[in-house]
């Protein structure tokens, strides 16, 4: 597996090693040695799937304190931009934002440690997403982060009038009055 580096301490983007032929492919989506080389010695405890069409928009999410969550994320069909934003507020890199197109035909997936806000939206007809968690959801310790925040100002890659948007990720808070995670 081919680690890259995006300019924030911890965010890896991973390109896996594919083995194709008239069959179809083959490749090690994770394994424990490799990651622990490249740094990554979180047990993943939980794995999580969503399929979503055209626009949909989930986040900006995270979980607080102890129940916060280490990720690795990857989309099994379809294609998303994903984002992430750095929560640390000792990081130098702290309210920094990156996102990464996601798809069946890339195969790239991204380590997002804990302290970070995820969000993604679907770019194609429809996707299938799916994250590897290392701590178990907690609905008490959830926060969230406007996805169209102006101090942010993410670039989403659709036109915002497209976006389907749960009540909840509408109403959630700008940058700066969210919860310490």
């Amino acid at each position: 597996m081919a680690f890259s580096e995006t300019g924030i301490e911890g965010l890896l983007l991973f390109e896996p090693k594919i083995w194709g032929d008239d069959r179809g492919f083959f490749f090690e989506s994770y394994n424990k040695d490799t990651f622990s080389q490249a740094g990554i010695s979180c047990e993943f405890v939980q794995d999580n799937q969503s399929f979503s069409s055209y626009g949909v928009l989930r986040g900006l999410h995270y979980q607080c304190g102890e129940h916060s969550q280490s990720k690795m994320v990857s989309v099994l069909e379809g294609e998303v931009l994903d984002v992430v934003v750095d929560l640390r507020e000792e990081s130098k890199t702290y309210g920094k934002t990156y996102s990464v197109r996601l798809s069946r035909e890339n195969k790239r997936q991204l380590f997002i440690p804990r302290r970070f806000a995820h969000g993604f939206v679907v770019l194609s007809e429809t996707a299938l997403f799916f994250y590897k968690c290392d701590n178990l959801y907690n609905k008490a310790s959830e926060g969230g982060i406007l996805f169209n925040d102006p101090i942010l100002n993410i670039d989403w890659e659709i036109d915002l009038k497209d976006a389907i948007l749960s009540g909840k990720d509408m109403e959630l808070p700008h940058f700066g009055h969210h919860r310490i995670p």
